[in-house]
């Protein structure tokens, strides 16, 4: 049975989508971007800074939807420039324990509100 996820504790969506959507044990997190939960507005700061805030975000919802940070099976990583690559990941890896996430890196070319990173989740909910 499929269903929508949403909480305040993760900005909410700037388009026709969910926050996230469960559907049976499988959860599908729709892409971060560093929004403040509560103005819906990009945080200041270097990719590092919006890597934690989306992480943050990240977090409040899996927790929306029972789950946590180990439960994420899939990942995939946006960056408007690769160069940021050592400083997001090294805010992501603080946030997984081995094993850590299936996960793709990608380079875009924008991304919604100016942000530098945008991350989007699967994750397996216990039974």
């Amino acid at each position: 049975m499929r269903r929508a996820i949403e909480t305040d504790g993760a900005p909410g969506a700037i388009g026709p989508y969910s926050q996230a959507v469960r559907d049976g044990r499988m959860l599908f997190v729709s892409g971060q971007v560093a929004l403040d939960p509560t103005s819906g507005e990009l945080i200041a700061g270097d990719v590092a800074a919006q890597t934690e805030r989306v992480m943050r975000s990240a977090g409040a919802i899996l927790a929306a939807a029972g789950a946590d940070y180990p439960d994420v099976v899939r990942t995939t990583v946006y960056l408007v420039d690769l160069a940021d690559f050592v400083a997001m990941n090294d805010v992501y890896a603080r946030y997984f324990a081995a094993p850590a996430p299936a996960r793709s890196t990608v380079q875009v070319a924008g991304l919604p509100k100016g942000a530098s990173v945008e991350i989007d989740m699967i994750a397996t909910l216990p039974e």
